[in-house]
């Protein structure tokens, strides 16, 4: 058996890993407005929870604004609903057809709440990310014992595994710098 086989089992499962990572870190909020950070918020609508984005449109203004304007105007105050209750501490004004979230600059007792925020969710990645270590050092071990790879094999794929696991390290840990930036703008 080839250990690089073993390896490249894991691969789509750390990618895995950092498209959800990328999908939780957009929803932090930062200085900068951006539709994502609302986009997959669940409103309760008429008994189920829908994501804010089948709801209705969502765009930019220029005055640092996320403008939501829904389909039917019976979904505003849900929207509304859901915007105050999130823990992202926005402030919707609501006018007859839309809602519009202002985003005023952030305060430095909010940046350290978004921080940890982020580092929580790197911490979360960065333990998945170790678990499909184990896993995957568990088969080559097997492989081992089985007989399917010699002593030399297992070293290798061991130094293999100890490679892409760091080079996914290091995808997170862009990651996290990136948003702290953002956060601190």
């Amino acid at each position: 058996m080839d250990y690089e086989i073993i390896i490249e089992k894991i691969k789509p499962e750390l990618d895995k890993v950092i498209d959800y990572l990328k999908q939780e870190l957009s929803e932090i909020r930062t200085s900068r407005p951006s539709t994502s950070l609302v986009e997959s918020m669940e409103v309760d609508c008429f008994g189920k929870k829908y994501p804010l984005k089948s709801l209705g449109t969502l765009s930019l203004s220029e005055r640092r604004e996320i403008v939501i304007k829904p389909w039917d105007i019976s979904y505003i105050e849900p929207i509304e609903k859901a915007i105050n209750s999130s823990f992202l501490g926005l402030f919707p004004i609501v006018d007859s057809e839309c809602i519009r979230i202002s985003f005023p600059e952030l305060s430095e007792e909010l940046r350290d709440k978004l921080k940890k925020l982020v580092v929580l969710k790197i911490e979360n990645a960065v333990k998945t990310i170790r678990h499909w270590r184990q896993e995957v050092r568990k088969d080559v071990d097997k492989a081992f014992s089985d007989g399917e790879l010699g002593e030399d094999e297992k070293f290798k794929a061991r130094k293999k595994v100890d490679e892409t696991i760091k080079e996914y390290n290091e995808k997170v840990e862009k990651m996290r710098e990136v948003k702290e930036k953002e956060i601190n703008e």
